[in-house]
């Protein structure tokens, strides 16, 4: 259920909300918004009686929710969500550009990374320390200390830092380093991570599963959000389909359809999506005139001697091209790229 306040509602009548709702057992979860407060009801396993809140002072009306993902819908809240990281937005009118290494290798690959996709426009370095693997045979990160030449690329250019987690058990390292704790793929199913990273209050960038459907994206964003961390960010990155040429189908249909379905904010991973440089820009360009929030770029600068993923990553030259014509594309879907980064 969820209890919509009054635009005028004080603070004592949403905490009296609140105390109801916590003497009935369940939990509540506020949710701000443009010009009202929502209060959202979890751990009910039965219906509420909606007269119950409609009677209490600075009450609205309460509504029941049908969908099972009762926190990340749209009945939780109407408009769409930005997530602070520091001095940037995500959700906002502005583009998150996320654009960095597959995999930290050493320092003088990240720091030249990190220089060149700040001159492009980018506000986050992506780059993985931990890195989940298909093979146990293959690369599997610089693990403690590629989180300390991140935290160092940080400390040289300003961008923030998005890296991925890859259990509960390197959650506390990565979330000291991290701006933005990154959710793979594998993971999207892993609960016990999920509510790990919901007992914190470090944004989480969250990867849609590659046989996942959106509904199930959804529900596994709400283990998050019910665990109180609301600064979720949904990112579609390619689900598996029976189409062999590509790496992934990139399935920008999800990006409008969440849209509708969700109030989080949603990014597109064209460079996992493709899974070959030569259409990163394509899908990239095209995920911008679906709705996304921003994009994550992979690049590297020397695709060819990358330890993970070089067959996707962009050199930077070419991910300086791709965000001139992502301006482009930007001004015309009314949403923008600012190319100084904020210390």
């Amino acid at each position: 259920m969820l209890i919509v306040m009054k635009r005028d509602a004080t603070r004592e009548e949403i905490l009296r909300v609140k105390e109801k709702i916590a003497g009935m057992g369940y939990t509540s979860h506020e949710i701000p918004g443009a010009q009202r407060v929502a209060i959202g009801i979890t751990g009910n396993a039965g219906k509420i009686n909606p007269e119950s809140f409609n009677t209490m002072g600075g009450v609205e009306e309460a509504i029941p929710v049908s969908k099972p993902y009762k926190l990340a819908g749209r009945d939780a809240k109407r408009e769409n969500s930005e997530i602070r990281v520091g001095s940037e937005l995500i959700g906002g009118k502005e583009l998150a550009i996320i654009a960095g290494p597959c995999s930290v290798e050493s320092w003088d690959q990240l720091i030249q990374t990190a220089r060149a996709v700040k001159e492009a426009g980018a506000k986050f370095l992506r780059g993985g320390a931990f890195k989940p693997r298909t093979s146990p045979y293959t690369f599997q990160g610089m693990k403690e200390e590629g989180l300390v030449l991140l935290r160092e690329a940080r400390a040289e250019t300003g961008l923030k830092i998005v890296t991925e987690v890859k259990d509960t058990l390197t959650l506390t390292a990565v979330a000291e380093v991290a701006d933005v704790i990154q959710i793979g793929a594998r993971n999207m199913s892993n609960f016990g991570l999920l509510e790990a990273a919901g007992e914190l209050r470090t944004p989480v960038l969250l990867k849609r599963g590659i046989s996942a459907t959106i509904e199930e994206l959804l529900m596994a964003a709400e283990y998050i959000l019910a665990r109180g961390n609301y600064d979720v960010i949904l990112c579609e990155r390619g689900i598996r389909t029976f189409e062999p040429s590509t790496r992934n189908t990139l399935d920008l249909n999800a990006v409008p359809v969440i849209k509708k379905l969700s109030h989080l904010p949603i990014i597109v991973d064209p460079s996992h999506g493709i899974g070959m440089w030569e259409g990163v820009s394509a899908m990239a360009l095209a995920g911008i005139a679906a709705g996304a929030d921003g994009l994550m770029i992979e690049v590297h600068p020397d695709p060819g001697a990358a330890l993970s993923d070089g067959y996707q990553s962009l050199k930077p030259h070419r991910f300086k091209e791709l965000m001139e014509k992502v301006r482009q594309i930007a001004a015309v879907v009314n949403r923008s790229v600012d190319m100084e980064v904020t210390e």
